[in-house]
Parts: C-alpha cells; structure tokens; sequence
C-alpha cells in the first residue's frame, strides 16, 4: 500500500504507481513484498533494491531465473520500479510516463528519491527494547519502529 493510503487513507492514481512498482521489484527479485527479509537487520524490499542501487550492486537482486536476460533491461527495470515507489507522491510518474519508460529507450529516466518505507540498515535505529518494570531483562519486550508502523509483540 502506498504511504499516503497507509498514513492518512488518501488513495489516488499515484497510490496505483506505488502498488506497480512494488510488483515490478517483486518480479525482478523474486520475492514476495510482505514476506521479503535480508539478513538480521530485517530490511524489506523496497530497503534491499534501495540500498542495492545507491551501491551500484542492483544487479545482485536480479533472481536467478532472470540471470539469462539483458541486464540494460533489467537495470531499467529496477530504476522505474524505484520512480513508482518514491516517498513523495508528487515525484512518482505518472502510468502513461511508466509505460514510455518500459518501451521507448529514448524516454530519459530522473534519479529516484528515497523509498516509501525505507529501513535504515542499522539494526540499532529500527529494534528498541524496552523493559517492563517488574520483569527482569531477560524477559524485556522487542518492538521494531519504522516511520509507517509499531510492531509490538504482545499476544492479546
């Protein structure tokens, strides 16, 4: 879901952009959005294709199955998938822009801005552990926080 559908409930063409750049990264990397988890910093989809490109590695999150293609292509790929998926509603293009993106080679590609939902990669900034008084510390409660949700891990 888009952030701005998750935050305030305002769902719009570009909440529609969000949700195609989200499939297009899920395509390319082969994994699911809501089941996506790299390493022990717990970083998502959106985290690991963001952090992938900024290194200049995003080749490493081409599922093997797509390994035989061109990798222009599906560099490309990656970098609308990115576009569709920025924080700031007004930055993302529109679906005409995307499909000129994906077919004509000719239509010139800005530079994505940070992702929706983006994770810093430092596992200190997105786990907190907070003690309940009463209990001692091997019993402390973990909660992730990132800038869309609290996570807490209480049964009900």
């Amino acid at each position: 879901m888009s952030p701005e559908y998750v935050k305030y409930g305002h769902f719009s063409v570009k909440s529609d952009v969000f949700s195609f750049g989200v499939l297009v990264l899920e395509i390319i990397s082969g994994q699911k959005n809501n089941r996506f988890c790299n390493g022990e910093e717990g970083e998502g989809l959106l985290t690991y294709a963001w952090r992938n490109w900024k290194e200049g590695t995003a080749l490493n999150m081409i599922d093997h199955t797509l390994r035989g293609h061109s990798s222009s292509e599906i560099m490309r790929c990656i970098h609308v998938g990115l576009l569709c998926v920025q924080e700031n509603e007004a930055d993302r293009p529109t679906m005409t822009s995307v499909v000129l993106m994906l077919t004509s080679n000719s239509f010139s590609l800005s530079v994505p801005s940070k992702p929706a939902f983006f994770m810093h990669s430092v596992v200190e900034q997105d786990k907190s552990e907070v003690t309940v008084p009463g209990q001692s510390k091997r019993n402390s409660v973990q909660y992730s926080v990132n800038e869309a949700s609290i996570t807490e891990l209480d049964p009900r």
